[in-house]
């Protein structure tokens, strides 16, 4: 760095002025660091001090300096090796110190050096290196050592860090480690490797490497340990006393002994096994999968080869044929092993179970714990302030007063005003103020409108918008308002830093809030100044712009010259004071709302009278005002009270106090001002820049008065000050803290000491006690105390009580903390136009314990939490808006960010900038931590930072963090001062708008009520069973069928429809023909390209011809046996259609393959080879440039192309027919085999008969109405499945025509598909998801423009999608909605449902009733269980029947554990009985018991002769109200899922798809997710569609809305560039695949979030 070597303070005062309005710049982000520190550097450059190049700094520990608790650090010691005084205000991570405590921190420091034992190995989260440019570390600065933030009494930070956390000082290396060097290093760990996250030292620490270890810590970590190698991470406070410690450990009092078990578990011993696995419950029935290429083989040998074989959920045997090489050693496994082993820890003992397994889970209110402490003394009395003096000179009203100074002592100073270098810029006298203000009240009442026409009436709301830098404006409007009898309402300037794409975005959070407190008030005119009008942001023709939630408002300037001189006799009527609203204060909630608190003519009189009684003000004295004088305590001393009392107010901008942080105690010393009001920031400011002089006095000041003197972390900074400032004349008694709110004003103050009275009290609390609400004084543990300064005495004419912050306004005991609620006339009346939430915060009636009411008069409450001391003096503990309340303990969200700010930020931390909120999520508040991150911090070390505050708000406030976000500096939303705004950060975290660019979940650790995991039951079958679940029951068992194939006997009919005579023919090639004699010239398929031309016809004859050359070639090139396998590798066309009939024609069995792609041969060339090897095909059917391709020298860098069997090219062949054309002898004989890999990664080849194929086309042929006549057009993958089957099997089958449109075409014409449609009137389509998904995303917004070009849709009247999976609900209905302007009949899209044993099962046909919507409950889906609930109901779930069940098939719904038929509305395993089933898997090695298990098993008991196939797929059958085409009552089949995918977590059953659903609704950016488990842990892996800065906003939004939907706690979260989750042709997400990438560290995500 440039400084290295100057002495700042040598410096010339004007280069240390130009360098402090850098440093300032570069914090308000006016600035970026390279120019920051090239300007500071060319400032610098004259006084740089030579020094000899050195190796880097070692940091020798520093001496401490003299034990005082100030806020400065002591002057460098001679060991350290630069001098570094850069300005220490403004240093970039200065700890902010209204948290300031050196107790507090030792606390930290001590609490943190208890987990130094412990191996903490958190993994770090991935990050892309592209996504957050952090600055080059070159630029970094070393630690700053004079920083004001340093403690003394704590440990230092240079060198001791290492000795404090246990560090191994061999890990101190000065080299900056990489953070996945680090990782590795911490995880191949032995024992000896220290994998504390705290042991990450980033460079520059340390002693160098060679040292030794020098401390026996890092000895005794060499020698084997018995003690578990991943101990827990955060350990219970007081763990270590059940540890054998070394040190001696102080024995606790035995009434905490039972406070103390309660939060502890005694730390695994060795005897004691390995701790307990809280990840999962059920262990899930997966094993070790084989390395063999990208995908699974269903059908080999059990005994074969054990280690290869995988079991499936249902049991079934598989085996893998996929890529599983997971290197052992991969990044991504290791740290998942990482977050495992800190799981694996003993968890804070969870509270009593919310929910317990019933149907319904129902929340229970947890127990509460025995050992609690509770309240014992007696119910607290009202305490009473002293009376309120009667004075006899006391005005009649406030105006009154001004009205007085201004003509008796005119030339008395009211008001000076600073400029912006804290020089006086003008001063405002009594005489001038009452003139102007008696100006402006003479202009707003009479001249705003035409002539004779009044604009406003007395009692009408006007806002005023001035700047904080211009006082006298505002006291001139305000006085001005009050005179006039209008109502001011002061609010802050709008800002607008930016302009958005959206228009205008305030700089300032909460202003569209603003908006609202503007209608409530019914607000229609606005004062302002000239300067800030001009400063407004306007629209492009002048006028001020409508800002976002503002009502229209009228803009008046008020500046002299624009103000009328009223008439001779025109006087201002000043009434007495009455109840009517004098001013509107606008005030925040914790929710972010702004409302406005009305306070009353009288009550403002009163409470200037009371403040004038409690702090002795006399006429005359000068008051130096550094708060903000628009509202609160800025406004009732330094506007209101001072005006009453003639007092001189000199008026402090927050801007000068930026500039120069000692203007105010300069101010004090130069006008010998006898009153100061401060905030705790300016304390701590003026002590940080105090040495810049020396001659100030602060003797005059009789009263300091401490603004937020109630926050309890103000006693460390008022001591600091004092400590400071006590040898420039200040005097101890003087500093006045005191506590008050918008609603009831002033509550109490400290009253201005005597020379040598006693000082005031402290109480130092437990925290612990304070979490249950009670008063306890901390003796035992030091380290969870809370040190609190009384805030003096009730207001004069007050009544004060404590009553209970939630639920009916009780009052409390004695030991109890509470709200503090006000009886007095000197407070708000009410929120104005807001009479709903008036009434619970300004009517409240304290009641006694048996709940009567303690009497007639209202109370108001006041917000702040805090209890009544000795000598009824009054403690505030927190604030109302700062609670936050965890499975029933309060926490003050101050005392967190204190602790968080003790964990030296210094190198994380920006400007101590911390937010703390809590969220909702499932059933209780989550702790949410917010800090902005310096510009120079390193990855690791916030990283580090952020581990740490985890455990030390573990230790110090026993609560877990839910999650801990950086975001980068200056970006978090400010409120007008500059301080965080809390409701709109909490907003952002919620809505993903937050962009942090570091974060770390703790789900884990936090989440306590989750419900019991489902112990499953031993499943036994018995006669009674058989009884209760059917027929006792009077359930019907699920079973439904289609109709009747049956057989058309009557010659003539078939004649008429053109049909080829079914008892004559079985077979597919008998039938192609009989049509290529009866029907030579009848086409049967059109085949188009991307612009909708027919490249290729095939008739009848043409189709048979082609068929026999190629089966001519076959017998000759191919020397084919009958039997053999023959793989067809084609595009989508006809050219695939022919070489099928050739293979039957040759008595080949014929294999259909996707071909490879030719831009991703590494990806899909293994899938082909390793079908090729399964099938044992003797040859390959193919194209000219398929062949080149299976033949290039890419291939060959993929698969052995030597070993390739016999390829064909059948594009070129002879004119050659076969001798003779095969034909089988029994229908059983196989026609082909199907294979296709399912969404789980199994490669499944099914062998399909003769017979199957005639009996699956009739049972389409009847479903769909198909004959000659008709035209159907197919855009589907034809490869497998009943996609095959309509491609190249139907046509030929029953002689309708199809058209055939390859879904790859409508990558290049989207349309192509829907226009087809139009073009041919085509009344049936069949489609695939991913065809409809296209369709959707990309012509969704285009349906006017096809409209124009004359596309119409009103001819479909089916369009069916082809899948074997649930029907995709949303999808479905997307697309009807959309193409409903195109004529598409809403009734016209319904869902197929095949699976691999039977490959239709259900097709929505031409006739019969609709497909129903059910609705079902989630909740009860995962205990197996269907719960029908009605529409919108919560965790409901939609699902759609799946399509008709085809003609021919029978289902049944059976238990799969007990193979026992099950009852309606029952979910079950669907079992299929029909004529088209496979006839088995086609195995390699001839297994049997896998086939009788999945293609010929029987029912354990009902009808035990019925052979069945099972699906593998979970659904239900329900009897609808619908009648079906006999007249009987309609039974709908619903699939819910595959059982194969489903995840098995916490002993319920979980399908991805409804986890996937969540997630994608979770953020607008979400473009596409999927999930797996590894390890029972949930692994989200989710597609950025937005910007990268968005990517880890995802994190916490996915984390939530997985455990408030799901009860799952994910444990990854991975977030991918769009197009990373594999999904198939048939548009299923291949998730096993994703899963192996992810694992084998393939994937390049953005970012991967370990969830503690």
């Amino acid at each position: 760095m440039a400084d290295r070597g100057v002495d700042m303070s040598a410096l010339p005062k004007e280069v240390r002025d130009q360098l402090a309005e850098l440093d300032l710049e570069l914090s308000e982000g006016d600035i970026t660091q390279k120019g920051y520190e090239k300007k500071r550097t060319k400032l610098l450059a004259p006084y740089i001090i030579q020094t000899p190049v050195e190796p880097p700094p070692q940091y020798e520990p520093q001496a401490p300096g003299p034990s005082s608790s100030s806020g400065h650090a002591p002057p460098p010691s001679s060991s350290s090796r630069y001098r570094r005084s850069r300005r220490p205000h403004r240093s970039g991570g200065t700890r902010d110190d209204r948290y300031r405590s050196d107790i507090h921190s030792e606390a930290v420091q001590a609490a943190l050096a208890k987990h130094k034992e412990e191996k903490m190995a958190l993994p770090m989260p991935t990050k892309r290196r592209s996504t957050y440019v952090q600055s080059p570390i070159e630029t970094r600065t070393p630690p700053d050592s004079s920083s004001g933030s340093e403690d003394e009494a704590s440990v230092r930070r240079q060198g001791s860090v290492g000795v404090l956390l246990g560090a191994p000082q061999s890990l101190a290396q000065p080299n900056l480690q990489s953070p996945d060097s680090w990782i590795n290093r911490s995880v191949q760990g032995s024992s000896t490797s220290s994998s504390s996250a705290s042991s990450t030292l980033s460079h520059g620490e340390g002693k160098p490497q060679s040292q030794p270890p020098s401390h026996p810590q890092a000895q005794a970590q060499a020698q084997p340990q018995y003690k578990p190698q991943y101990q827990p991470q955060y350990q219970p406070q007081y763990q270590p006393q059940y540890q054998l410690q070394p040190q001696p450990q102080p024995q606790p009092q035995p009434a905490a002994v039972a406070e103390m078990l309660a939060h502890t578990r005694i730390a695994p011993s060795e005897n004691r096994g390995p701790p307990p696995d809280v990840t999962a419950a059920a262990p899930q029935v997966r094993g070790p999968r084989v390395d063999l290429p990208n995908a699974v083989v269903r059908g080999m040998s059990r005994g074969q080869s054990r280690s290869s074989m995988m079991e499936t959920a249902d049991g079934r045997g598989t085996y893998s044929l996929r890529e599983t090489r997971v290197p052992v050693n991969s990044r991504v496994s290791t740290k998942i092993q990482q977050l495992l082993n800190t799981l694996k820890r003993p968890k804070r003992p969870p509270l009593s179970e919310f929910f317990m397994d019933d149907t319904e889970e129902i929340v229970e209110v947890p127990q509460p714990d025995p050992n609690t402490p509770r309240p014992e003394g007696r119910q607290i009395i009202p305490v009473k302030g002293e009376p309120l003096g009667v004075v006899s000179n006391w005005p009649p009203a406030l105006q009154a007063s001004l009205a007085r100074w201004g003509s008796t002592q005119a030339k008395s100073p009211a008001l000076t005003a600073l400029d912006i270098t804290g020089k006086p810029l003008y001063t405002l006298t009594y005489g001038k103020l009452w003139s102007r203000s008696v100006k402006l009240a003479y202009t707003l009442l009479n001249k705003l409108g035409p002539k004779n026409e009044q604009v406003l009436k007395p009692g009408d709301r006007v806002a005023l918008v001035y700047p904080n830098s211009d006082p006298g404006m505002f006291w001139v409007a305000f006085y001005g308002c009050l005179l006039a009898e209008v109502i001011p309402v002061p609010i802050e300037v709008p800002l607008s830093r930016k302009t958005t794409a959206t228009g205008w975005s305030l700089g300032d959070a909460g202003n569209s809030q603003v908006g609202f407190l503007l209608g409530s008030c019914g607000v229609g005119l606005a004062l302002t100044s000239e300067i800030c009008l001009k400063g407004l942001p306007k629209t492009p023709t002048g006028e001020i712009l409508q800002f976002k939630g503002w009502p229209r408002l009228k803009w008046v300037v008020t500046d002299s010259k624009y103000l009328t001189k009223p008439s001779k006799d025109w006087q201002p009527h000043i009434p007495t004071a009455n109840t009517d609203p004098a001013y509107i204060e606008y005030k925040a909630s914790k929710e972010g709302t702004v409302m406005g608190v009305a306070v009353s003519k009288v009550a403002m009189l009163t409470h200037c009278q009371a403040l004038t009684q409690a702090c002795n003000y006399c006429e005359g004295e000068t008051l130096v005002n550094v708060l903000d004088f628009k509202k609160d305590m800025g406004l009732w001393h330094g506007v209101l009270a001072a005006v009453m009392n003639r007092i001189h107010t000199i008026s402090v901008p927050y801007a000068v106090m930026k500039a120069c942080p000692l203007s105010w105690v300069q101010r004090v010393h130069i006008h010998k001002a006898r009153v100061a009001l401060v905030k705790c920031r300016d304390l701590h400011w003026a002590m940080m820049a105090h040495r810049d002089q020396r001659d100030t006095s602060l003797a005059s000041l009789r009263m300091l008065i401490v603004a937020d003197g109630a926050n309890p972390w103000s006693v460390s900074s008022c001591d600091a000050f004092l400590n400071v400032f006590q040898s420039h004349g200040l005097k101890p008694e003087v500093i006045c803290p005191c506590a008050a709110s918008p609603d009831a004003m002033t509550v109490a103050i400290r009253r201005p000491g005597v020379p040598g009275a006693p000082l005031p009290a402290r109480a130092i609390l437990s925290m612990g006690g304070l979490s249950h609400g009670v008063i306890r004084v901390n003796t035992e543990d030091k380290n969870s105390a809370l040190t609190v300064q009384d805030v003096g005495h009730v207001m004069p004419g007050a009544l004060m009580c404590i009553v209970k912050p939630e639920g009916p306004p009780q009052l409390c005991k004695t030991d109890e903390i509470g709200e503090i609620v006000i009886n007095s006339r000197a407070g708000g009346n009410m929120y104005y136009g807001l009479p709903g939430v008036t009434k619970n915060t300004f009517e409240v009636i304290p009641v006694n314990a048996s709940g009567a009411p303690i009497g007639e008069i209202p109370f108001v409450r006041s917000g702040l939490l805090g209890f009544v001391g000795p000598g009824s003096l009054i403690f505030i503990v927190g604030k109302n808006e700062g609670l936050l309340m965890v499975s029933g303990r309060r926490h003050n969200a101050d005392d967190l960010v204190a602790t968080a700010l003790a964990v030296e930020p210094v190198k994380t931390v920006y400007r101590g900038r911390i937010s703390v909120f809590s969220a909702t999520v499932f059933y209780d508040e989550r702790i949410v931590i917010v800090a902005e991150q310096r510009p120079d911090a390193s990855e690791e070390d916030s990283f580090q930072w952020m581990s740490r505050v985890l455990q030390a708000i573990d230790s110090i406030h026993q609560v877990g963090l839910y999650c801990l976000a950086l975001v980068p500096a200056n970006t978090l939303p400010k409120t007008p001062l500059g301080g965080i705004h809390i409701s709109e950060t909490k907003q952002n975290f919620l809505d993903g708008t937050l962009h942090p660019c570091n974060i770390l979940m703790c789900p884990h650790t936090c989440v306590t009520n989750l419900p019991k995991p489902r112990q499953k039951q031993p499943v036994g079958v018995g006669p009674a069973s058989i009884m209760v679940g059917n027929l006792v029951a009077g359930k019907r068992i699920a079973q439904a069928a289609g109709r009747d194939l049956g057989m058309i006997e009557d010659q003539d009919l078939v004649r008429k429809l053109c049909m080829w005579p079914t008892m004559m023919h079985q077979f597919l090639t008998e039938a192609l023909q009989w049509r290529a004699q009866t029907d030579p010239d009848h086409v049967l398929y059109v085949l188009l390209n991307a612009k909708g031309v027919a490249v290729c016809t095939a008739t009848c004859v043409q189709l048979h011809k082609r068929a026999e050359k190629i089966a001519a070639a076959l017998t000759e090139k191919g020397s084919i046996n009958t039997g053999d396998n023959v793989v067809l590798l084609y595009p989508p066309g006809v050219d695939l259609i022919a070489s099928f009939y050739g293979c039957l024609y040759a008595g080949c069995v014929p294999v259909t393959v996707r071909p490879p792609h030719p831009q991703n041969l590494a990806a899909t060339l293994p899938t082909v080879r390793m079908i090729i090897d399964v099938s044992k095909a003797a040859s390959i059917l193919t194209t000219q440039n398929l062949m080149r391709i299976l033949r290039s020298k890419e291939a060959a860098a993929t698969v052995n192309i030597k070993t390739w069997p016999t390829i064909i090219d059948t594009d070129d062949l002879p004119r050659r027919r076969p001798s003779q054309i095969y034909k089988p002898p029994t229908a059983e004989m196989i026609a082909y085999l199907d294979f296709s890999v399912s969404t789980t990664g199994m490669l499944t080849g099914v062998k399909i008969s003769h017979a199957a194929v005639s009996a699956l086309c009739r049972s389409i042929k009847l479903q769909c109405e198909l004959y000659s006549s008709r035209q159907i057009a197919i855009c589907l993958d034809p490869y497998c499945g009943l996609g095959f089957v309509l491609w190249c099997l139907a046509s030929v089958y029953s002689g309708h025509q199809s058209i055939l449109i390859p879904p790859f075409e409508l990558e290049t014409c989207l349309p192509l598909w829907l226009s087809t449609l139009s073009q041919y009137r085509i009344r049936d389509t069949f489609c695939s998801y991913s065809v409809m998904e296209l369709c959707t995303k990309g012509l969704g917004t285009q349906t006017e423009i096809l409209k124009a070009r004359g596309l119409s849709l009103s001819c479909v009247r089916s369009c069916v999608v082809i899948a074997e999976e649930r029907p995709r609900l949303s999808l479905t209905h997307s697309f009807s909605k959309l193409f409903k302007d195109l004529g598409l009949s809403p009734r016209a899209v319904s869902t197929a449902f095949g699976s691999r044993v039977n490959l239709a099962i259900c097709l929505q046909g031409t006739t019969g009733p609709d497909p129903s919507t059910v609705f079902v409950d989630m909740k009860s889906l995962r205990h197996d269980r269907v719960r029908l609930v009605e529409r919108g109901a919560p965790q409901s779930l939609p699902l759609m029947e799946s399509g008709k069940i085809l003609p021919g098939v029978r289902v049944i719904i059976v238990n799969p554990e007990t193979r026992g038929p099950l009852g309606d509305s029952h979910l079950g395993e669907i079992w299929v009985n029909s004529p088209h089933s496979a006839s088995g898997y086609y195995t390699i090695y001839g297994e049997e018991s896998l086939q009788a298990d999945h293609f010929n098993t029987k029912l354990s008991f009902g009808d035990p002769q019925t052979l069945w196939a099972r699906t593998g797929y979970l659904g239900f059958v329900k009897r609808t109200e619908l009648l079906d085409a006999s007249g009987d009552r309609h039974d709908a089949l619903f699939v819910v899922g595959s059982l194969d995918e489903t995840l098995e977590l916490r002993g319920l059953r979980y399908h991805p798809i409804d986890i996937e659903t969540s997630v994608s609704r979770a953020h607008r950016s979400i473009a596409e997710s999927a999930v797996f488990t590894w390890t029972n842990l949930l692994v989200v892996v989710s597609e950025l569609c937005g910007s990268e800065q968005d990517a880890l906003d995802l994190v916490p939004l996915v984390t939530n809305v997985v455990l408030e939907e799901h009860h799952l706690i994910v444990g990854v979260v991975v977030i991918v560039d769009p197009g990373v989750i594999p999904i198939n042709s048939r548009g299923e997400k291949q998730r096993m695949h994703l899963r192996d990438s992810f694992l084998a560290d393939q994937l390049d995500p953005i970012y991967v979030a370990y969830n503690m």
